[in-house]
């Protein structure tokens, strides 16, 4: 199977389903979105593949108005430094705040007004990309973003982490009333909008700095790949305790679901607003108060000197309006039936919804879903079909807070919990020529030996994932790769002509991760055992141990933890030798299909094992004791975050309890374990 499914995917294939899926802007909600749904329905059926669509009903927010102003902008005695770009601009001209430029990027023109400075809130169009100029593309916003209008002072707090705030408070800088600017990276930007409300702030402003994604890294857009001064990251900033819809936790976002009152539900107060920087240099170089030194790493690549701000100049005037409304999107879900044990399913998994084209998120991703399908569709006309069923599911609004997804897991639990093998992630997947991956402990050997990736991480949060594996603790692959000199990142720059430009004509990096995505569904779906393996579940457990160590010198806490390592070193020595016998069985030919069937069971039962349905503390949609998101990132990985945050607490009968849910879990393992190898034994006589 696998020789032959390396023959199929093409280049010209992926490109075509890129020029499909990339032709029109598709924000979760709109009539974009509802036509993108048609357009996969309708490929996933030419392939010949069953399909439902799945529709959802979420709380989804939607734009209606944004300004940003500086004001006295004349009569400021700290006067700007010149602003790189002005006269020689991507458009050049007069420079990015004549006139024109403010119409271009705004679709507002205003009248100049005496010691008022607008501000840009939208990329500029390009003659070298038509797509920039597509009327369904929207100025910059951070969906869930409070409405409001505010005039204050502003200060900088770097990338908005507590400690961030906690070194502002230090230095004497008081957050309460103003405007925050905060610079995107390190953490989820919802987290930073939520430590800005902590700290009393009365609206952000995130921007993308050009240290980090812009021309600091190199040639930007369209003569390099990487942030013009113009380009607006977008975003959601909601950070709510479980992901999905907002109104409906834990239950279906049905047409006619019980749904919480939207002042239930913690979202942001104050108006949030991103930028580029040639905005926030625009502020930045009116800002008064601490210099910071240009080795301090809040410093970053503006060509202005970087302050902290004293909070009354310059002082801008913010003003975001948004609706939040329940809107419908939907999932499309297409399967290929297996032809032995059809009740057992891979499912292989990317988004559809954007914040504008998509040609990199999720696109990137979505045309090697739709790669992969096609190749296995294709292999079933030819009467090769996979043992094990496999879902190809393309999920909508992940975009606005991973809700596609969950609510499908939300909807099927108890079917997923019963039948899913494995799930493998496709998010914005094919973006250079380095490849790599994150899975559960229990598929870190199947990625290293199918995949060809020897270094294999920890799966993190912030994408569709999280329902398999955080609630109900499905293991799961993340697979993808990265290299290329650019980033358009939820910029209305993420076009065809970019991707095309930056990661290439060729799509060979979307066709290695399509060959590397069979492989693996492959060897998930068709192999005689399902290829979980335990070892390094036990070498997991030994190192996640070993690094909470570093968090505590109790002598009684240490204690435990070197008692949950000794169960981890049990699974890896007992995992070893089941895992060498299963793979001898399944080697064998010998496996009657009922015995097969158990294996298979028990297999499954490893990674469940994690699961506890009581929840983690102040998560309880949270459910798995081995991995989650960390709650200030929102991208990393937690490992045994029960006990993590215990630990974290302080409190003596969290860390006990915390310790032993999480011991048990271990020794559910240990006994799965124990059966395989009683069960696996006489096969090799």
């Amino acid at each position: 199977m696998l020789t032959a499914l390396r023959e199929l995917p093409s280049a010209a294939s992926l490109r075509a389903y890129h020029d499909l899926l990339g032709s029109e802007p598709h924000v979760a909600g709109t009539p974009g979105d509802a036509r993108q749904i048609e357009r996969l329905a309708a490929a996933f059926t030419e392939m010949g593949l069953p399909v439902r669509i799945e529709p959802f009903w979420a709380l989804l927010a939607v734009p209606v108005e944004a300004e940003l102003e500086i004001l006295g902008a004349a009569d400021s005695r700290n006067e700007p430094a010149p602003v790189p770009g002005d006269g020689d601009g991507p458009r050049g001209g007069a420079g990015p705040f004549s006139p024109i430029d403010v119409e271009r990027a705004t679709g507002d023109p205003k009248p100049a007004r005496r010691g008022v400075l607008s501000l840009p809130l939208r990329e500029r169009n390009l003659l070298e990309d038509p797509a920039t100029s597509h009327p369904d593309l929207a100025w910059g916003w951070n969906a869930y973003s409070g409405s409001g209008e505010v005039e204050a002072g502003v200060v900088f707090a770097h990338r908005g982490t507590k400690e961030d705030f906690k070194r502002l408070r230090s230095m004497g800088v008081n957050c309460t009333g103003r405007i925050v600017l905060i610079r995107y990276g390190g953490i989820f930007r919802g987290s930073k909008v939520r430590n800005a409300e902590d700290a009393g702030a009365a609206g952000v402003l995130l921007y993308t700095d050009p240290a980090d994604s812009g021309e600091g890294r190199g040639p930007v857009w369209p003569e390099g790949g990487w942030a013009n001064d113009f380009c607006v990251q977008r975003g959601s900033v909601a950070t709510l305790d479980q992901p999905g819809d907002p109104l409906t936790p834990f239950t279906p976002a049905t047409r006619d679901a019980p749904r919480l009152a939207i002042d239930q539900v913690r979202l942001p107060r104050i108006p949030v607003q991103p930028i580029g920087y040639a905005a926030a240099m625009q502020i930045m170089a009116r800002m008064k108060g601490q210099e910071i030194a240009a080795d301090d790493p809040w410093h970053g690549g503006m060509a202005v000197p970087y302050r902290v701000g004293d909070g009354e100049q310059p002082r801008l005037r913010l003003k975001v309006v948004q609706e939040r409304v329940v809107q419908e999107s939907a999932n499309v879900i297409a399967v290929l039936p297996g032809a032995r044990e059809p009740e057992q399913a891979v499912i292989v998994g990317c988004h559809h919804d954007a914040w504008g084209f998509g040609a990199a998120d999720p696109l990137a991703g979505t045309i090697v879903l739709m790669e992969t399908a096609r190749s296995f569709a294709e292999m079933a006309k030819r009467g090769i079909r996979p043992d094990r069923s496999i879902i190809f599911a393309a999920w909508g609004a992940e975009e606005f807070g991973i809700i596609g997804s969950v609510e499908w897991v939300e909807a099927h639990r108890e079917a997923i919990a019963r039948q899913a093998v494995a799930y493998i992630n496709l998010d914005m997947a094919a973006m250079g020529p380095k490849l790599s991956a994150s899975a559960s402990p229990s598929l870190k050997a199947l990625v290293r030996r199918a995949a060809g990736v020897e270094t294999v991480g920890d799966p993190g949060g912030g994408s569709d994932h999280v329902g398999f594996l955080h609630h109900l603790a499905i293991p799961c692959i993340g697979l993808g790769a990265h290299g290329s000199a650019g980033d358009a990142y939820h910029s209305n720059y993420d076009t065809l002509e970019w991707y095309r430009s930056v990661v290439g004509e060729d799509y060979a990096s979307a066709l290695m991760v399509t060959n590397a995505t069979s492989a693996l569904t492959a060897e998930l779906a068709h192999a005689p055992l399902i290829p979980i393996r335990a070892e390094s579940i036990g070498h997991s457990i030994v190192a996640w141990t070993t690094a909470l160590r570093k968090r505590s010198d109790d002598e009684r806490i240490l204690r435990t933890l070197d008692a949950l390592s000794l169960r981890g070193e049990l699974i890896a020595e007992l995992g070893a030798k089941v895992d060498a016998r299963l793979d001898d069985a399944a080697a064998s030919g010998r496996l009657e299909p009922e015995l097969r069937r158990e294996l298979d069971a028990m297999l499954m039962a490893l990674d469940r094992s994690w699961y506890d349905s009581e929840g983690l503390a102040g998560r309880p949609w949270n459910r798995n004791l081995a991995l989650a998101a960390d709650r200030e990132t929102g991208y990393g990985s937690d490992a045994l975050p029960l006990v993590s945050a215990a630990l974290q607490s302080g409190d003596p009968s969290r860390i006990e309890s915390a310790m032993q849910r999480t011991a048990d879990a271990m020794d559910r393992i240990t006994a799965t374990l124990q059966v395989l190898d009683e069960s696996i034994a006489p096969i090799g006589r």
